[in-house]
């Protein structure tokens, strides 16, 4: 059965691969970038292939210092609640009735099937979009190809017209496509607030309103 690292594996000898990872190397070296090096790939650590249940897509890391940590939208215990996901867990709470959590930490989500995938995985900080186009996108896009075969229920959230952009490669009959506005405060009044894109989903999946509670 295939996983996450045997696809990183054949990616790692492709020649835009070895580029990307000259370029993050140098950049690491000389520069603040997020999030920590180790947790670059947590997203495919934390959720296994063959269990996705639902893939989040964002754009990039925050550039913010010290909130990016590998998973899309998801911050450290202790670290304040970003704005766009805030606008994620009060949607969810308009959607379901679930309560608004006081940690932006993520990594139970990620545990129980959703992918929290950026399409660029890594960003200098203050500097939103710096590693745009360095072959992340290749990265991601091969990613998003793999899960597309597989034979199961799986809700893809695009979140963001980046996101909107993988739709094409997405055509799986068991698969559910939703699209909406990116959750930032610029974005989410032009179709996330109201999209009931998380009630959609668990209706979808067949499962309970809990799945989006991030306390288990």
């Amino acid at each position: 059965m295939k996983e996450f690292n045997d696809i990183i594996n054949v990616e790692a000898n492709k020649s835009y691969f070895i580029n990307l990872m000259k370029f993050i190397d140098q950049e690491y070296h000389t520069k603040k970038i997020c999030p920590k090096r180790e947790d670059i790939f947590k997203a495919f650590e934390l959720t296994k292939l063959n269990d996705i249940k639902v893939v989040l897509i964002g754009q990039d890391p925050y550039a913010t210092p010290g909130y990016a940590m590998g998973l899309s939208f998801s911050v450290n215990d202790g670290i304040k609640i970003p704005k766009s996901l805030m606008n994620i867990y009060k949607e969810i709470n308009q959607e379901l009735g679930l309560k608004i959590p006081n940690s932006g930490n993520l990594t139970n989500w990620a545990k129980k099937g959703i992918l929290l995938l950026n399409l660029i995985l890594t960003v200098e900080e203050n500097k939103p979009l710096s590693h745009k186009n360095k072959g992340w996108e290749i990265f991601t896009k091969r990613i998003i190809e793999e899960i597309n075969q597989l034979d199961q229920k799986i809700v893809f959230i695009l979140l963001g017209n980046p996101a909107h952009s993988i739709a094409k490669y997405l055509n799986h009959p068991k698969h559910l496509v939703l699209e909406t506005s990116h959750p930032s405060p610029l974005g989410a009044y032009h179709g996330f607030i109201g999209s009931n894109v998380f009630k959609r989903t668990i209706d979808y999946l067949e499962l309970e309103k809990d799945f989006w509670s991030i306390e288990h």
